[in-house]
Order: C-alpha cells, then sequence, then structure tokens
C-alpha cells in the first residue's frame, strides 16, 4: 500500500468513525446547517459557470465525448475483473442489493396537459419491480458503505417502442439519495473512475491539484446512517425528457414521513433487514414528483453538480409508487436481481436520458451489465416475461 492509499483509508475511517454517532447528532445537523451550507456551495458552483445561451431541454456535447465514454467503459470494467471471480462479479455502481421487491405505479386522473406525456399521458397503473441499493463499487457492511442509497424502477407493460431494443414494454426510472451526481459531467467522472482503481476515491475530492470541493460537501450533506431505504428520498440527478422540447428531473419520496434511528450496534445487512421487516408488516407507498426546467442556465442540463432550485420550479406529484406487504428476502428474487438490467435508456422517447452522463449511460452501462452477467453465466432476462 502506497502512501496515497494510506491517506484515503485514514479519512475514511474518520467518516466510518462519524458514522457511528449519526444518527445522534445528524437530524439537527441537518435542520440547522444543510440548507445555509447547500446555499453557499451552490453559489461557488454557479458562479464559476457560463451562460451558453441553451434553450429548454437543448444538449451540447463535450468534446472527446465518445472517447471519454469509452475511457469510463474500459476503466469500470477493468475494476470488475479485477475485483471478481466468475460467478461472483457485482455491479461497478449501485452495487450492494437490499431487495428486489415488486409495486405498482400508478398516473392518476386530472394530470396538467404540460405532464401528460410518456407513461404519464393517461391514467394507467403499472406493474414494476424496485430494487433498492448501496452505492458501491463495492459491498462492505451497511455501516461502512459511503452513505449513498439506490433506487431503481422498472415499470412493465409500457405500451410503445423503447431506446433500447433488449427489452419489451419497460420504463426505467433510477435515483440516488442525493440532488446532484458525484460529479459533474463524465470528464471529470473519468478521473474519479481512475482513482476508484486505484484505491484513491477520496483524493478525487481533496487531491491538491485538482479538487472538487464542492461536489464533496454536497455528497457529505446527504451522505449519512440511514435507518432504512424506504425512508430516504431519491433524486434523479440528471435530467430527462417530458415530451419533446420540455425537461425534467425527477424524485421519489416516501409518502408517510416515518423516520427510524439506525441500531447502535448494526449488523452487516441491517438495511436489508429494515426493508424485509417494514414490507412483512405493511404496504409502503412512495410520491413520484417532476420538476420542470425553466431556466437553462440556472437549470443546466450539461452539469451534474447544480441543484435546479425549486424556488424557479416545484417539484410536483405525477404517480404513485406502492410497494404492497410481502416477502421479498428468497434466493430468487436476489437470484432475479442479478438477472434484471437497469439503464435509463430503457425508455420511452417522450423520456429519452438528457446530457452527457446519460449519453455515457447508455453504452457503459451496457457493457459492464454484459460483461457481469457473462462472468456469472446469468444471461440477462427480459423483466416483460417476467412477473412482478
Amino acid at each position: 500500500m502506497n502512501a496515497r492509499q494510506r491517506l484515503n483509508d485514514a479519512v475514511l475511517a474518520c467518516v466510518r468513525l462519524e458514522r457511528r454517532i449519526d444518527p445522534y447528532i445528524r437530524p439537527t445537523a441537518d435542520r440547522l446547517l444543510r440548507g445555509p451550507v447547500q446555499t453557499l456551495v451552490q453559489w461557488c458552483v454557479n458562479v464559476r459557470r457560463h451562460d451558453e445561451h441553451l434553450r429548454i431541454a437543448e444538449e451540447r456535447s463535450l468534446p472527446d465525448e465518445a472517447a471519454t465514454t469509452e475511457a469510463i467503459a474500459h476503466q469500470m470494467a477493468r475494476f470488475i475483473m479485477r475485483e471478481y471471480t466468475p460467478g461472483t462479479a457485482q455491479r461497478a455502481g449501485n452495487t450492494k442489493t437490499y431487495g428486489v421487491v415488486h409495486g405498482e405505479f400508478t398516473v392518476p386522473d386530472g394530470l396538467p396537459e404540460r405532464l401528460r406525456h410518456g407513461v404519464f399521458s393517461h391514467p394507467a397503473t403499472y406493474r414494476a419491480w424496485v430494487r433498492f441499493a448501496g452505492p458501491g463499487p463495492l459491498a462492505p457492511p451497511d455501516i461502512q458503505d459511503n452513505g449513498v442509497l439506490s433506487i431503481a424502477v422498472k415499470l412493465l407493460g409500457v405500451d410503445g417502442a423503447t431506446l433500447l431494443d433488449d427489452e419489451r414494454g419497460t420504463q426505467d426510472f433510477t435515483g440516488i439519495t442525493t440532488p446532484t451526481f458525484t460529479t459533474p459531467d463524465i470528464t471529470e467522472n473519468l478521473k474519479l473512475q481512475q482513482h476508484v482503481y486505484a484505491g484513491t476515491p477520496v483524493l478525487y475530492f481533496i487531491g491538491p491539484r485538482h479538487p472538487h470541493l464542492c461536489d464533496m460537501v454536497m455528497q457529505g450533506l446527504y451522505a449519512k446512517t440511514h435507518s432504512s431505504p424506504l425512508e430516504a428520498r431519491y433524486w434523479s440527478c440528471v435530467p430527462y425528457l417530458l415530451g419533446e422540447g420540455q425537461a425534467m428531473q425527477y424524485a421519489i419520496a416516501p409518502r408517510d414521513g416515518v423516520r427510524s434511528r439506525a441500531p447502535w450496534h448494526p449488523v452487516d445487512d441491517y438495511l436489508r433487514q429494515a426493508l424485509a421487516a417494514t414490507l412483512r408488516e405493511r404496504d409502503v407507498v412512495l410520491d413520484f414528483l417532476v420538476q420542470l426546467q425553466t431556466d437553462p442556465h440556472r437549470m443546466p442540463i450539461e452539469n451534474a453538480s447544480v441543484v435546479w432550485p425549486e424556488r424557479l420550479s416545484p417539484f410536483v406529484p405525477v404517480a404513485t409508487l406502492r410497494l404492497p406487504r410481502q416477502e421479498f428476502a428468497g434466493a430468487e428474487q436476489f437470484a432475479l436481481a442479478d438477472r434484471l438490467t437497469f439503464n435509463p435508456w430503457h425508455a420511452l422517447p417522450e423520456h429519452r436520458p438528457l446530457g452527457n452522463q446519460n449519453r455515457a449511460r447508455r453504452a457503459v452501462y451496457l457493457r459492464l451489465s454484459h460483461l457481469r452477467q457473462a462472468m456469472n453465466g446469468t444471461p440477462h432476462t427480459d423483466p416483460g416475461t417476467t412477473a412482478a
């Protein structure tokens, strides 16, 4: 282990120590500090940006975007092949599966006309698979992970052709528990992936030559010791179409506001146990909300470090995701998690992913899912043929 790796591990050890006391200090800290600190950090991010005079939902490719995308896919594939033997491969991101559960995604009647596009175009109820997961790139005990959770929702029985042809009738929505992404764009994401491979991801944020302190603080404001995947709010972080010429971000938020406390001596998989215990007892309802882009500069398509201000465009509910009471911890559903692939490009054209991070995801996610499933001998399952 070299000096850079030792420094990285020392910082992570301090973060993990904080995670032990986090449930006792975090609610007060969030209430007093999160808003003002986020405002200050976002001012620092925005003051360095230039207005590119783009239109609503307009994209602009980065220089060398195709080469950068290929380099990210190559780097992450190297990581998987180094870390896992055949039959044990995991996802390089959103790695640790807490559970795959079935649900119902209901679009109500009476949505405003500007919101009625794609799956929201008419009242309907879709069957859904929902995967809750940890952030990755590895799957340590929950208390030692980096405190960011993820959700992936796959709707089934969707009418219309989708943007990827490896599935029929699906629409995927993905999110994490921070309103901004880890990196602003794929150029910086490649640097992060290189640090991950080198065992020094912390140095991506605090390295003296090219620090990313604003992104680190934004992640730190929301990374915490979670009590349950069902009690967290998830953001898309990156934009999507909501009909031609209109962009949105979305969020998925629990409706009941229940907040429990993480155990003092948590077992390695306490988040999986919390998820299972809740769904063994009762239904859970989450609201699906969308936020329309109303200012192309203040709500950018290509920069995922910028929080779209809710004072310019608040989130509004457009659907509900109901997870009925169920038992899900069986081996069959965890095997299903391995066979399923979630990709934002499993989408209707009306919900086409926007921005460089999303454009890169199409190739990166496909390549990595093919690699993982080839290593494990678990070919991709078209969920249109799987009962939810």
